[in-house]
């Protein structure tokens, strides 16, 4: 158990990334870089405590600085999208990237996966964890206020990949920050993950329209593909010819979870009949954001693996998407001076 470093390489604007390689005593290990706070292995011991890396990926950090499918990513200021790139606060409009056809999808084509942060690392008993923080200075991608950000891994014992989220800011701003890894429990080199089984404690999810901007509604899962109360396939309904996966190739939505908000709940799982790994998912936030990877095109990562459609599955815990601008959704605007505090758990078992 413990942590080390590791060289990552530079940047192209000539700055030193670092990986730092989080390891428990069951031999589970997680590895990041300070380029970008990125999730970029995270092996995973199977039945028979045989480790496979369980996220997709890349090998270099080059390959991170374009990184256009958001594998590992942390996403932020303001992650999913905004309608038509612009919001209102204090009856005063702001406007952001229109970086997919004019909405803002993940803050803008430069999210928080693209940037230096500052890292420290802490060893205590039964965890180890490290720190990544950074200023993003007042009007950064179009966002007002400065705000400090602190994102904190942290791997245990019980097999847990804790990521607290803290942030401050000195105007009234938006805050929806989550992390973007596709996960496929067989390991991130066996292709489709549409074997695997999954389930989500959610009732509803947001309706969306054809550019998959929410329209305010929450549609009922009853009688739906889109049912995942109880676990199943991955594959049973992602081809049916229901208007929201038709709208999103696939899975690629927003659901509304059954937490009261207060503490990190169990809210979804991914289980992989053949290595045994379970993975459970806790948050104390309102929505997570299934997407099956639904549009990758022979994306060549980690060893020279082809990734392509439906080879990982994203569980970004989050605020509704364009929460902004639907009075009905919980609100993603922090106060100024007010604390952002959340907690998103993968347990592996």
């Amino acid at each position: 158990m413990g942590i080390t470093t590791k060289k990552f390489g530079k940047t192209y604007k000539g700055e030193e990334a670092t990986l730092y390689i989080l390891e428990n005593k069951n031999g589970m290990k997680a590895v990041f870089s300070d380029f970008g706070a990125v999730l970029v292995q995270l092996w995973v011991p199977d039945r028979d405590g045989k480790l496979e890396d369980v996220v997709l990926g890349f090998d270099t950090l080059a390959e991170y600085e374009k990184n256009p499918t958001y594998f590992g990513s942390f996403i932020g200021r303001c992650g999913n999208r905004i309608a038509g790139a612009k919001f209102t606060i204090n009856g005063q409009e702001y406007r952001v990237e229109n970086n997919e056809k004019e909405n803002c999808l993940h803050g803008g084509s430069v999210s928080y996966d693209k940037y230096m942060y500052e890292a420290e690392t802490f060893v205590e008993e039964g965890a180890v964890s490290v720190e990544f923080s950074r200023l993003s200075p007042d009007m950064e991608q179009g966002f007002p206020g400065n705000l400090d950000i602190t994102v904190t891994y942290t791997l245990t014992d019980e097999n847990e990949l804790a990521i607290e989220y803290l942030t401050v800011s000195d105007r009234d701003t938006i805050v929806n920050l989550t992390n973007h890894s596709y996960f496929n429990l067989a390991g991130h080199n066996s292709g489709s993950v549409l074997g695997q089984e999954g389930m989500i404690d959610a009732d509803a999810f947001t309706a969306t329209d054809k550019k998959m901007i929410p329209t305010g509604e929450l549609t009922d899962v009853i009688g739906t593909p889109m049912d995942f109360r109880v676990r199943k396939p991955l594959s049973e309904g992602i081809e049916s010819d229901y208007e929201a996966i038709r709208l999103g190739g696939g899975y690629d939505h927003n659901y509304a979870l059954n937490v009261d908000g207060e503490d990190a709940q169990f809210v979804a799982e991914l289980y992989d009949k053949k290595s045994g790994r379970l993975m459970e998912v806790y948050t104390d936030l309102p929505g997570v954001q299934i997407y099956s990877g639904n549009f990758l095109e022979a994306e060549v990562g980690k060893q020279g693996i082809v990734y392509r459609k439906r080879q990982g599955i994203c569980f970004e815990t989050q605020i509704y998407p364009d929460a902004i601008n639907h009075e009905n959704f919980p609100s993603p605007i922090v106060k100024k001076g007010q604390e952002y505090k959340t907690t998103t758990i993968y347990k592996f078992m």
